[in-house]
This record gives structure tokens, sequence and C-alpha cells, in this order.
């Protein structure tokens, strides 16, 4: 194939990858940054689906529906380097399901809880039960997709697969963790429980994985557009 046809079929895949990984640096910083500077707000010990509910609420929705239409972009760009195949067909599909999870999470703010906004009581109302099945969907979507690349990934080296594999499971855990710890909470068992840094912990895992892997892949179509 000629050199300008490679860069015409390769470069728009490039730039779909690096959304990816503007979207797993870009969003766990934006969550953070607005975290440690929102009074009331504890990474401990508050979600970051709290954002959302706070005097600064559009930051999260911005963030969120922002890095959505990245992961969607991302989900792009692996379904045209993994075609074909089934992990090919799934990993696109379960990473843009993610995307439509943290656009709607974004327009679905979850519920006051857990004294944040600080003043505001804490409720259960219909949007807020929504927005926690968004998150189910959200997590097990992120630690699926990690699974089924595995495979892909450890035909090319063990050592990828196993990254990804472990990412997988440690994004479910921390995630199930979090949200058992924070009914006990609720139900008045625990106090000042870390429900907030397990889930922290568990979108950061994921961020990392779609970071490296969005690397690791437009590496690989580097390779292929300038073979040794």
């Amino acid at each position: 194939m000629p050199a300008r046809a490679w860069f015409v079929t390769l470069a728009p895949t490039r730039l779909l990858l690096a959304a990816g990984v503007v979207a797993g640096i870009g969003m766990p910083a934006a969550i953070v940054a607005d975290g440690v500077t929102r009074p009331g707000y504890s990474l401990w010990h508050h979600g970051a689906s709290q954002l959302g509910t706070g005097p600064r609420w559009w930051l999260l929705t911005t963030t969120f529906v922002l890095g959505g239409l990245l992961l969607i972009a991302f989900a792009a760009g692996l379904r045209r380097v993994l075609h074909p195949g089934a992990d090919g067909r799934w990993v696109p599909i379960l990473l843009a399901v993610c995307g439509l999870s943290f656009i709607a999470a974004g327009v679905i703010p979850t519920d006051p809880a857990l004294g944040y906004p600080p003043g505001q009581v804490s409720v259960v109302t219909v949007a807020g039960r929504v927005h926690g099945l968004i998150g189910l969907v959200l997590f097990a979507c992120l630690s699926a997709s990690a699974f089924v690349l595995a495979r892909r990934l450890r035909l090319r080296s063990r050592t990828w697969g196993r990254f990804s594999r472990a990412c997988g499971l440690l994004v479910i855990v921390l995630a199930v963790v979090a949200g058992s710890v924070y009914r006990l909470e609720v139900a008045g068992v625990l106090r000042q429980a870390p429900a907030g840094l397990l889930e922290h912990g568990a979108l950061l895992v994921a961020f990392c994985w779609i970071t490296v892997v969005g690397l690791r892949l437009n590496r690989v179509v580097d390779s292929a557009r300038h073979p040794s």
C-alpha cells in the first residue's frame, strides 16, 4: 500500500486511540482536583458522583459527558485495531457502553448522601436509583472489557494479558467493596468508612488501564505504519 494510503487509513485510528489516553488521564485528574478543593467533600468518604450534587455540580457533569464521548471515540479506535475476532467486537461494545454510562451518570445526578452537600438531608429519589444502576453497568463493563481484551493481549505477551486481567479484577472488587461499605454506613453499622477511597481507587485502576491500552495499541498502529 502506498505511504499516503497508510497515512489516510491509520492516522484517524491513532487519533481515536489517543482519545482514550486523554480520557484516562484527564478524567481522574479533573475529579481529584475538584474533590480536594470542594468544601465539605472528602475523597476518603464520598464517591465521585457526589461531586455532581454540590455547588459546582456542572464540573462533574462536564467531566463525565466529555469523558464519555472520548471513550466512545476510543471504542471506535479499538474496533479498527482489534477487528476481526470476538474480542474485536466485544471490547469496543463494552467500552462504548462505558462511555454512554458516563454521559448518563453526568446528566442524571445522584442523591445527597453521607453529609454531602453540607446542610442537605440525605434522600433517595428515582433519579438517584437510576444513577446507581448506571454505576453498576459502568463498573461491570469496565471490568469485563479488561478481561475480554486480556485474551488478545496475551497473544502478544503474557505479561500484558496478566496486567489486563489484574486490572479487571481490581476494578470489580474495589467497586463491590465500595458499594458494600457505603451501604453499611448508611445502615449505621460503620462510621466514616472509606467508601469514597475504594470507589476512586476502582476508577483510577480503570483509567490507568484505558491509558496504558491506548498507548500500547497506538504503538502497534505506529509499527504497522513504519514496519522495520
